[in-house]
């Protein structure tokens, strides 16, 4: 039930403000977010070690996933600011320039994690379903130019972040909003929409497809099978290859459904009740405006916890990664030679 305490959040317009209490988020955030940052920062180092320096040929998948990471691991960055935040419930004592800062870098990129997801998505399904033409249009120059793009188009659709992002003075101290001020609302939540309807729902639509019509062609008994005295070799290589297809698909959904579908359908509701709620005060009830604010919050430690499933992506489904790891390990001994053979021996 909403009341009417010191722990409140206010929302809406001065004529239609709710207020409920929010003290689970004080500890709900903090603790998720800082089992994101070490877990993430930790993973995301260590991809970030393999694919620089234990991975001398970048592959397309390579290209994407180091990108993948670097989103992953930007984005854990901005976590402890927001740690600090929460736990000392809702002030902000960095000033409104960084609060904007924060604010863009964490959507920029948790929604560039999306992209590269997709694109990973999209390069497994081209070189599945279309081995032929991926010898065109498969290729690391190319993943490089899409990379660009990448970015490009999440930092100009993320642009407006830096106008929305405000703080404002409270009885307890500065809040820097999540989304904006009252007064800016309306529009804050037409450009969510976009952003939510450009940058998650269409992705998702693709890797839905790709991945439905990627099952359809693994499951058929030709697939991979070659004649002649290369059978028994390419059958490896497709059995191989079947292999990290499926585990691919099958993390990758994981974190589609568990991660960013929860996320975005509470923040709609959220953020649509809200709406109602400032539009129509007498008919709308606070209570449910309540309750779609607390799923909301719930949900947006699932989606920070990607940050943390990605490098596991990599290292599960991804190129040649145990090999790498393998020839670094036999040739970082060199100036050791005892130790070297020592190393060999026991892989």
């Amino acid at each position: 039930m909403a009341t009417f305490d010191n722990n409140t959040n206010q929302t809406g317009h001065s004529a239609s403000y709710c207020k409920f209490n929010e003290t689970f988020k004080y500890i709900l955030l903090p603790v998720s977010y800082a089992l994101v940052f070490v877990i993430g920062l930790v993973l995301n180092s260590t991809a970030l070690y393999v694919i620089v320096f234990c991975t001398k040929r970048w592959k397309p998948t390579t290209i994407y996933m180091f990108n993948l990471t670097m989103c992953d691991t930007l984005y854990v960055l901005t976590l402890p600011f927001l740690i600090y935040y929460y736990a000392d419930e809702n002030h902000w004592p960095f000033g409104e320039p960084f609060c904007k800062v924060i604010r863009f870098l964490f959507y920029t990129n948790l929604y560039g994690s999306i992209l590269f997801l997709c694109c990973i998505s999209l390069h497994r399904f081209i070189g599945i379903c279309y081995p032929v033409h991926s010898l065109y249009w498969v290729s690391a120059s190319r993943a490089r130019l899409v990379s660009v793009a990448v970015w490009a188009f999440v930092l100009l659709c993320q642009a407006p972040v830096l106008y929305f992002s405000r703080i404002r003075d409270v009885a307890t101290g500065q809040t820097c909003y999540d989304t904006t001020s009252p007064e800016l609302f309306d529009d804050f939540l037409v450009y969510s929409s976009v952003v939510s309807v450009l940058l998650f729902v269409l992705p998702f639509m693709v890797v839905m497809v790709c991945y439905g019509l990627m099952v359809r062609k693994l499951l058929e008994p030709s697939w991979g099978s070659e004649g002649g005295d290369g059978r028994e070799r390419g059958g490896l290589a497709a059995q191989r290859s079947k292999q990290k297809s499926v585990k691919m698909i099958i993390i990758v959904l994981a974190m589609f459904m568990l991660c960013f579908l929860p996320f975005h359908l509470t923040r709609s509701l959220y953020y649509s009740f809200r709406h109602l709620r400032q539009a129509n005060p007498a008919q709308f009830s606070c209570n449910l405006l309540e309750a779609s604010s607390i799923a909301y919050k719930v949900t947006r430690p699932l989606a920070s916890a990607n940050s943390c499933v990605d490098p596991i992506l990599y290292f599960l489904a991804g190129q040649d990664v145990r090999s790498n790891i393998t020839k670094k390990i036999r040739s970082f001994p060199s100036k050791h030679k005892g130790v070297s053979r020592f190393v060999t021996t026991q892989i």
